[in-house]
Order: C-alpha cells, then sequence, then structure tokens
C-alpha cells in the first residue's frame, strides 16, 4: 500500500484486530491500563479508544490513547467528535494527537445526551462528519469512519450512501456496528465492497440476557437478533455463550472483511484472552 496508508493496514493480506477501550473516570488510568498491559500476549493490533461514549465525561481519549502506546507499545486509534469540539478544538486534537505518535483517527458524530439526564450536554456540531474526516485526512492521519447500519429501521441503504459520501471526503477505512448475525454481515460485504476500502466488523459481546435485551432495545444502531436474545436467556452460562457467539462472529469476520474490533462491554478485558 502507498504512504498515505499507515501502519495499521500496512500488510494488506493481514487480519486486523482491534480491541476498543474506554477511557476512565478521573485523572488516573492506572487501573485500566495495567488491565490493558495484561493482554499483551494475545494476538491483536491495537486499541481503538472511544470519546466520551453515551455523551458523559471520561478523560481525554487522546491524551489515554497517548498513554495506551507508551504503557503498551500497541497503536491506539483515537475517535474524535464533533459533538465536543469546535473546528479549532478539532484541528488542535489533531495536531496534538500527530504530535503524540497517533497516527490513526476514526470520525464519529458522538451520541447525544439522554434524554431526561441531569446534565444534558449541548451538541457543537461546527462542522459534520463529512467535514470532519477531511480535516483528519488533511492533518497527515489516516483516516476511519464509522458505519452505523441502523438495524432498528432498515437503515443499511441510506447508510451506504452516506458511508459513499464519507469515503469521497477522505475516509480510508471503515469499522462497523455490533454485528450479531450471518445474514447482516452478508449484507454489508455486498452493500459496501464497491467502495474497496477495508471493513473492520465491530463485535460486542454479550454477557447476559439482560444485556443483550437493553442493547436491542435502548441502544440505537445495535439489534440483537430474538434467537440469540432467546438463547442468552436459555444459557446457564451466559457469559460463556456470549463468548462463544463472539468467537463465532470473529471467525466470519475472517471471511468477509479486512479486520474486527472486538468491544468488551463494562472493561471486562479478561474475557478477551478466550475470544482470541
Amino acid at each position: 500500500m502507498d504512504k498515505e496508508q499507515a501502519y495499521l493496514f500496512s500488510n494488506k493480506n493481514e487480519f486486523i484486530v482491534t480491541i476498543e477501550v474506554v477511557p476512565p473516570q478521573g485523572n488516573s488510568g492506572d487501573n485500566v491500563l495495567e488491565k490493558l498491559s495484561n493482554l499483551a500476549g494475545l494476538s491483536f493490533k491495537g486499541f481503538s479508544v472511544a470519546s466520551n461514549p453515551v455523551a458523559k465525561p471520561k478523560m481525554s481519549a487522546m491524551v489515554f490513547s497517548h498513554l495506551i502506546q507508551k504503557v503498551t507499545g500497541k497503536p491506539a486509534i483515537l475517535h474524535c467528535t464533533i459533538r465536543d469540539h469546535n473546528r479549532l478544538g478539532l484541528q488542535s486534537e489533531l495536531w496534538g494527537a500527530k504530535a503524540m505518535g497517533i497516527d490513526t483517527v476514526i470520525a464519529v458524530t458522538g451520541d447525544p445526551s439522554a434524554s431526561g439526564a441531569d446534565n444534558p450536554t449541548e451538541f457543537v456540531g461546527d462542522l459534520n462528519v463529512f467535514e470532519l474526516i477531511t480535516l483528519i485526512k488533511n492533518s497527515d492521519l489516516y483516516t476511519g469512519a464509522v458505519l452505523d447500519f441502523r438495524p432498528e429501521v432498515n437503515g443499511l441503504d441510506h447508510e451506504i450512501k452516506r458511508l459513499e459520501q464519507k469515503v469521497a471526503a477522505g475516509c480510508q477505512f471503515v469499522v462497523t456496528q455490533p454485528v450479531y448475525d450471518e445474514d447482516t454481515a452478508k449484507a454489508i460485504f455486498s452493500g459496501i465492497r464497491h467502495l474497496n476500502i477495508p471493513v473492520i466488523m465491530g463485535i460486542l459481546p454479550l454477557l447476559s440476557y439482560k444485556h443483550a435485551k437493553f442493547l436491542h432495545d435502548k441502544v440505537d444502531g445495535i439489534a440483537v437478533p430474538k434467537f440469540l436474545q432467546q438463547q442468552m436467556k436459555k444459557s446457564k452460562n451466559p457469559v460463556n455463550y456470549g463468548v462463544s457467539q463472539a468467537k463465532e462472529m470473529l471467525d466470519l469476520a475472517k471471511t468477509m472483511f479486512s479486520g474486527a474490533c472486538i468491544m468488551p462491554p463494562f472493561d471486562r478485558y479478561e474475557i478477551l484472552k478466550d475470544i482470541l
């Protein structure tokens, strides 16, 4: 691949596995960093660092990405949102990330505050996500985007059109929202292969029936099939079943996509040893 495509996809034949990390609340990341260091022996490429997910304040994703790289020796992918910064702040973040050795950034819109939140977050939105993608690309950073295929409204066709715009704006790879079944994976593969960019499939392991039901009912962009919800409900060991299902999704991703991003819920990084 050419110079534009950073080390993350330096080998086009390599299947890339990344692990999504949520920075901690507060000014100490020691506990999470220790957990991540304990993963060093597993086979994965790097970490993908979320920025204030579900609109709740966490340590700066840029700072935590830098700490992860320093402590683990593995690359970190920074998530950057249009929700939290105006164009001045975004440009500063991107230049700062590059200066601290972060080479890859994913442009995201950012979750809105939950309805009825005690301290609702004001959405900045000085740029749209397409403009942010161009800003990242022009800042000499390897540029990613998210495919939210909106299964709750059968929105894949609409989101493919948005992804085409993202690629036109400078997107060089894409990460999908979590996928839980082969039919969805095939639909994504068929719908976006004409874009000819690396696709990283999202995998969010389930821990319980309650967890599966919450994701399906309350989280936009995630649909847990009914049969899988029922299997979680019937399982005598739902965590083990969720891990087994995540392994199946990882094997499936290897047949269609360029990689997988595993998203351990609630900092349950210990389950990665069984998945990987």
